[in-house]
Formats: C-alpha cells, sequence, structure tokens
C-alpha cells in the first residue's frame, strides 16, 4: 500500500496536523472574535504613529527620489554627498506642506464667503417675499397669501438651525481641541519616524532582508519581498501618475475658466489639481464646490463651469488618464470606484487616496498568480 512508503506517511502525518491545527485556529477564532478584533485594535492603537509615519515615508519618497537624482550632481565631493539627502527632505517637506497650505488658504476663506453670502441671500429674500406679501401693489401678493406660509417664521427658523449648526461645530472643535495634545504627540512621533526611515531608507531595507532571510524560510521570504516590491512599483506609479494629472487637469481647468471668464478660475483650478488625487470622487467634489462659490457671483458661469468640467473630465478619462498614469494602474472603473468606497470607509480620504493602488497592487498580484496557473494547468494536461 502507499502507507508503506516513510515519504508518503510523512507527507500524509503533516496534511493530516496542519489541517486539524487549522480547523482548531479557526473555531477559536470564530469563537473568540470580540476579544480578538480588541487586541487587534489595540495593536493598530499602539504602533498607529509608526503607521502614519510610513505612511508619509512612502509618499514623501517620491518626490524625494526625483528631487535628490537632480540636486548637487554638478562637481560632486564628499560634502555634498552627505549633504544632498538632508536637502533633499527638506525640499520635499516644503514642496508638499506648501501645496496643501497654499491651497487651504486659497479656498477656505473664500467657502466661507460663499456660504455667507448664500445664507445672507435666503434671510434677505425671505424678508422680501414677506413685505411684498403684506403689499397690496405687487401682483402675486394674493397668490402669495393664499399659500398660508409664515415667511418671517421661517426666516427665524433657518436663523435658529443656522445657530444650531455652528454651535455644534464649535462644540466639536472644541472636543477636537481637547484631544489635541495627544494627537499632537501622534503626529510628532510619526513626524520624526518618517524623517528617519526617509534618510536611513536603504539601511531599514537592507536589515529587513537580512532577518527575513535568516528567520524566514526562503519561499516564504522570496513571495513577501514578490509582493512588497510590486506594490511599492504600483504605489509609485499611482502618486506619480495621479500628482501629474491632477496638475494637468488643474491647469486645464483654471486656463479654460480664464478664457470663459468664469470667477475664481486661479482658486478653483487648484482645488480642481489637488481633489483630483482622488480618483472620480475628488473631481466630483470639486465641481459641487466650485460651483457654488461660482453661484454666489454669477449663477449662468456656474452653469458655463459645471458644463465645462464635465466635458473636460470626459476628455480627462479618456484621454489624460490612460496615457499618463499608464497600463498597470488602470484598474476597472467598477474596481475603482469599489476600492474609493471601502478605503474611505475604512480610513476616510486617505483609504480613499490609497485604495486604488492597493486594489492596484492586489489586481496585478492576482493577475500574475492566475497567469501562471493556467500555465500549470496546461502543462499538467500535455
Amino acid at each position: 500500500m502507499f502507507l508503506d512508503d516513510p515519504k508518503t506517511r510523512k507527507q500524509l502525518t503533516k496534511w493530516a496536523v496542519g489541517t486539524v491545527a487549522a480547523c482548531i485556529l479557526i473555531f477559536l477564532g470564530v469563537r473568540y472574535i470580540s476579544a480578538i478584533a480588541l487586541a487587534i485594535k489595540w495593536l493598530v492603537g499602539l504602533v498607529k504613529p509608526l503607521l502614519i509615519g510610513t505612511l508619509l515615508a512612502m509618499i514623501l519618497s517620491v518626490p524625494l527620489d526625483f528631487i535628490e537624482k537632480h540636486l548637487l550632481r554638478k562637481n560632486p565631493s564628499p560634502k555634498k554627498d552627505k549633504a544632498r539627502r538632508p536637502l533633499a527632505i527638506l525640499l520635499s517637506l516644503v514642496l508638499v506642506i506648501g501645496i496643501f497650505v497654499g491651497i487651504a488658504v486659497l479656498v477656505i476663506p473664500e467657502l466661507l464667503g460663499a456660504v455667507s453670502i448664500v445664507i445672507s441671500s435666503v434671510t434677505d429674500g425671505l424678508e422680501q417675499i414677506a413685505a411684498f406679501e403684506s403689499s397690496s401693489e405687487f401682483p402675486f401678493a394674493a397668490q402669495l397669501e393664499r399659500l398660508d406660509i409664515d415667511w418671517l417664521e421661517m426666516k427665524t427658523q433657518l436663523e435658529s438651525w443656522i445657530q444650531k449648526i455652528s454651535t455644534m461645530v464649535l462644540d466639536s472643535t472644541a472636543s477636537a481641541l481637547g484631544g489635541l495634545a495627544s494627537s499632537l504627540i501622534d503626529g510628532i512621533v510619526a513626524f520624526v519616524f518618517c524623517i528617519y526611515v526617509l534618510a536611513n531608507k536603504e539601511t531599514l531595507a537592507r536589515q529587513i532582508g537580512r532577518l527575513a532571510r535568516v528567520w524566514l524560510p526562503k519561499r516564504f521570504t522570496d513571495a513577501t519581498s514578490h509582493v512588497f516590491a510590486a506594490c511599492s512599483d504600483v504605489f509609485r506609479q499611482f502618486i506619480v501618475g495621479q500628482t501629474t494629472e491632477a496638475v494637468i487637469l488643474g491647469t486645464l481647468c483654471g486656463i479654460g475658466m480664464a478664457i470663459l471668464r468664469i470667477p475664481y478660475a486661479p482658486m478653483v483650478g487648484a482645488l480642481v489639481g489637488v481633489t483630483a488625487l482622488i480618483p472620480y470622487v475628488g473631481a466630483f467634489l470639486a465641481t459641487i464646490v466650485g460651483a457654488f462659490m461660482i453661484l454666489t457671483v454669477n449663477p449662468f458661469k456656474a452653469l458655463v463651469f459645471v458644463i465645462y468640467l464635465l466635458a473636460l473630465q470626459q476628455v480627462e478619462g479618456n484621454l489624460i488618464y490612460p496615457k499618463v498614469v499608464g497600463a498597470k494602474i488602470n484598474l476597472p472603473a467598477i474596481w475603482v470606484l469599489a476600492a474609493i468606497t471601502v478605503g474611505g470607509n475604512l480610513a476616510g480620504p486617505i483609504g480613499m487616496l490609497l485604495g486604488v493602488p492597493a486594489a492596484s497592487a492586489a489586481y496585478a498580484l492576482l493577475r500574475e498568480a492566475t497567469q501562471k496557473r493556467e500555465a500549470h494547468l496546461m502543462q499538467s494536461k500535455i
């Protein structure tokens, strides 16, 4: 019998032990899933600053590599080689932080002003309607009176609702400031860890590779290295391609708005460029915010802006995006939407931003594994 073969018995024993162990682990995992979830939550909270720092390092490494490649390359010397990495890190930080701070300074005051204008216009409009209703000279006074609406009471309720919303925002801000100390400490730790990773990324990669080769099975180490390399490559392509595409889209939006004489052209163009970093959803958000701000100045121009931006998005989606971002990151639209939805629910805007490259890496790895599996099945049939 086949059990007489020692090698077969050894393989069968390993399979049986592995199956029983897997069943036991699955049973324990299902039974104590709440405790496991709490343990995972505690562990994630424990290393949260380090995870944030690693994520920041991954994002900043893209402009860092570009700047470092072109910085202080003429007349090389030991001093220039030593100063190149710190200067590249500093310039990368200034570039990324400056972009977001500049957009916030441009957009937030104008957006608050637009909201104030809308609120003032609505309350003034309700007052005017109430005045018209009580005036016999107004041609539609009788029709307004038949509606049986107390416009002044509606105005009072609207002002009360706005006051409640403002109070809720202030309360939320106060509670957020209460946890500011803890968040500030986490942010400082994440920032310091990010700088350390960027400054010593080659050394860290070499140390991790050495530990993996010594303590882990070779097959597992090779597979993990391949997965990490694929994820890193896709993430880098996504950041570079998405940033380039966002700059192109924002520039075209600003130039087109200036030609069409639409208000807020530079500011809305910059907003469209920044929000375009989030695929699909970002452009939709920019359209709403931009149209709302332009509406307070010229409603017709707001309609022209929406039509122009929708047309520009079609050109961007069909011509610019596939050329700039590339085939490796070009997921089918349904999976892009799924990645944005899942990522947003898990981690908010950051999850929406990172969901697409994560799904793209998984898609590329699954496609590669499927192709290998198909080739293996074809060979076994032959």
